[in-house]
């Protein structure tokens, strides 16, 4: 409720989150983010600071619930539904490492997930609870996915890397905290 209340001197959440990536002074850009932040903390929500919309999105539920990760892009005339994850991919073995394209004109529908280096075409319409790994053509509905378990021999590495912008540096959470990401392998394909 508090940041609802700071939040309106500045029209709007979208007006905010254009603030946070704009160039005003660094102290400037920390209380832009801050509050930003503390906003979607009172929602149950995370849309990235620096995910970019071509125009507001429709969420005709409000942001509660909604996850869109950082570097995330999202075209104009979206309409996103409660309990959707537009989530990157950090695994440093994963084929799909990055973070999704959506296109304009979509429609995604409650509980759907698109996940990683995907591009979503125009006018798609992702279902409820839908999963989205691969890429997704203009003009098209994705209604399902089918589950396929794939063992591999060797442990896979399943941490959860973050960016650190301050810094210019990864970070993966271990054991309750941030470690600095130091393997010039994992480094590279996370594209430091």
């Amino acid at each position: 409720m508090l940041a609802k209340l700071l939040v309106k001197p500045f029209g709007s959440i979208w007006r905010l989150k254009s603030l946070t990536q704009g160039d005003a002074p660094k102290p400037l850009l920390k209380f832009y983010k801050a509050l930003y932040s503390m906003y979607n903390y009172e929602n149950n929500s995370y849309i990235a600071w620096d995910s970019t919309f071509d125009g507001e999105p429709c969420m005709p539920h409000g942001e509660k619930g909604i996850f869109v990760s950082g570097g995330t892009k999202i075209g104009k005339n979206c309409i996103i539904f409660q309990q959707v994850t537009i989530g990157s991919v950090t695994l440093p073995d994963a084929n799909s490492i990055g973070s999704p394209v959506v296109g304009d004109n979509c429609y995604i529908g409650a509980g759907a997930k698109i996940v990683g280096n995907v591009k979503i075409g125009n006018n798609v319409r992702i279902g409820a609870n839908a999963t989205v790994y691969k890429d997704v053509p203009d003009n098209s509905v994705v209604v399902s996915a089918v589950q396929k378990n794939i063992v591999k021999d060797n442990p896979l590495i399943n941490r959860y890397y973050s960016y650190n912008d301050d810094n210019n540096r990864w970070y993966y959470f271990d054991d309750g905290g941030w470690k600095e990401e130091k393997d010039t392998q994992i480094l590279k394909s996370l594209g430091a």
